[in-house]
Order: structure tokens, then sequence, then C-alpha cells
């Protein structure tokens, strides 16, 4: 069986990989116009989702994010960090709002540790804060562990091309089943209008003191990475798709971020970036569709519209995608 993976991303390679699992002795290739200007290198990698992330459901949504932390974990635990970019971190949420902001089921039903902040934690930060969580997790820094995964593919036969698709019937004659994890890009190739970008600016700093993750009202955060570096963020600017870098963003990001942490004003600054998150409105979008050409029919599974959680949940929605095309082979009573 001939099998294409559409996109480069943290989604499109960890699809590849657990194809590898299922699929042994498939002929498996990955398609993308780019596999290094990518927004999964401009995310900071830290394992957590947002109140209104989701699925088809309460129960696959959460499964998904159970699915990808063990996926992480696993690894985690048999790698070194520096090697495939995953480490665990402790993790502190503030907020002066409401005691909802810091709190969240999704991922408490997940992580090892999750409670509230106790008293002296408020010290940790600059400012007065009113409301505080206290949980441990992941970080997967991309640009560790993008190669890393990549590596591990060539290892096992897996071929990569690159090239700009116009549509995903481009692939029907050369490929028996298409897996679509194309992010944004599904806005043109699956004439997707629910597919709309949201702008993020970070700033990436040389910090190697700071060891654990902060949060103040989710919309500044501190991340360190497994390389003494952290991404300072951050904004979301609902449909914009400006590349450049703002300067005045810039300039409050980390203004914000010196006001938690004040040690951060002697962090040397590495470089800013500038990405789009795949958001997708209804949720991500997981199932599968059976397209053709003039000449032949093969089942495209789509698996994109993560929004600022790709990162995070794409090994669970890999395996789920991996299922539903293996579910629609049995039922159509063809093999995979």
């Amino acid at each position: 069986m001939k099998v294409a993976v559409v996109g480069g991303g943290i989604v499109g390679l960890t699809t590849a990989i657990e194809l590898n699992k299922y699929l042994r002795n498939s002929d498996i290739t990955v398609v993308a116009a780019d596999y290094d200007d990518i927004v999964s290198y401009v995310a900071a990698g830290l394992f957590r989702v947002g109140h209104s992330y989701s699925g088809p459901t309460e129960e696959i949504t959460k499964k998904w994010i159970s699915d990808s932390y063990s996926y992480y974990d696993n690894i985690r635990n048999n790698y070194k960090p520096i090697h495939s970019g995953i480490t665990q971190s402790a993790i502190y949420m503030y907020s002066n709002s409401n005691a909802d902001v810091v709190k969240n089921p999704l991922m408490e039903s997940v992580v090892p540790i999750y409670r509230n902040i106790k008293e002296d934690e408020f010290n940790l930060v600059g400012g007065k804060w009113s409301y505080g969580s206290y949980y441990t997790t992941l970080i997967i820094q991309s640009k560790y562990h993008l190669p890393w995964v990549k590596n591990q593919l060539k290892e096992k036969g897996t071929s990569f091309v690159t090239k700009k698709l116009e549509s995903l019937k481009e692939l029907v004659d050369d490929y028996d089943l298409i897996f679509n994890c194309s992010g944004l890009g599904a806005r043109k190739l699956c004439n997707d209008r629910k597919m709309i970008p949201i702008r993020g600016q970070v700033i990436r700093v040389q910090a190697p003191w700071i060891k654990a993750v902060y949060y103040g009202e989710l919309d500044t955060y501190i991340i360190p990475g497994v390389d003494g570096t952290c991404t300072l963020g951050g904004t979301r600017n609902f449909e914009s798709t400006r590349t450049a870098v703002c300067p005045y963003e810039a300039e409050s990001i980390r203004e914000r971020c010196e006001e938690m942490l004040p040690s951060l004003t002697m962090a040397k600054t590495l470089d800013y970036a500038v990405g789009h998150r795949p958001h997708r409105e209804g949720g991500v979008r997981v199932e599968v569709e059976k397209i053709s050409n003039d000449r032949r029919k093969v089942n495209v599974v789509h698996n994109y519209g993560h929004g600022g959680y790709g990162v995070t949940t794409a090994p669970g929605t890999a395996k789920y995608a991996i299922e539903l095309a293996r579910d629609y082979h049995k039922i159509s009573g063809s093999k995979l």
C-alpha cells in the first residue's frame, strides 16, 4: 500500500510515525511545500490545551489528550531531552480575573500533579495575583523534536517530497490512501472556510536559570526549552495574516514577562518569531472522505485544525485518524 501524508509540521510527521507502527509493510511518503518555514517551529511546545479545545465529542477529546501525553512521556523516558526535545516541567498559572482561568479539567485528568498554588508560591513572580494553579506537564521543543522525528522516519524508510499541492486530487493516481495534515493549507486544499489563522508573536531569549513555566492571565507566558532558551509570549491576532514582527507587540511582551520575572531583564534576546495558528471553527477535523479524479477513487483521512494545540495533541489525533482509516476499510471489505 502506498500512503501519502500531506504536511511537514508536527501533525504530519507524527501521523507518519504512527503509520509506520500500524502499516509496517507500506510505502509511506510525506509531501509538503516546506519543512522549515512552519508554525511548529514558532510554537514553544508546552503540553497544554485551552478550555475551548475540542474534537467531535468530549470523550474523544479527552482520549486525544491522554494518548498524546502517554506518547510524549514514553519518548521522554527513553531519550535524552537534547535529542528528542522533550522534557518535564512545572507550570505556575496566575490570574486576577477569576478562578476558572487557572482551572483546566482537560488537563487535570491527564497530568501527574494538578493543585491550587500555595500561599508562598504567589511570591515566585512579580505582581499581585488572586488565583493560581500548579501542575507538572511536558515541553516538546520543535527545534529538536522535529529533526528527531524526521530521522526516525528516514530510518524506517519513509520518503520526503517537497511539493506545493493545489489539490489533493494530484495524489489520487499515485497513492492508495492519503492523510491530510495540511494545517492552514486545508483552507485551500479542502475549500474549508472554517480554517482561520490566529497570528502569534514570540521572543526567544537566553535564560538558562529559568526552570519552570509561568503564565499570567493566559496572555503572558514564559516557557523554558531544553537548551537554556526561553520563549516569551504572546499574542493572539484573530484572522491576521501579517508575517512581519511588530515592534510594539515585542515591547509589550517583554515588558509583561519582565514584570512577572524581573530576572528576565538580564536575558539576551536571540530572535523574534511570528506564526499563524491553524484554528478551525467548530473544532479539529479528523474524518474520512473519498475523493476521485477521472480514473480512480481513494480515501482521504483529514487531520487538521488544531489551532495552537497541534504540538500537544498531534499524537492523539494521529492515532485516532489511523483508527478511523482502519475501521473504514473494515466496513468496506478491503484490507488496511
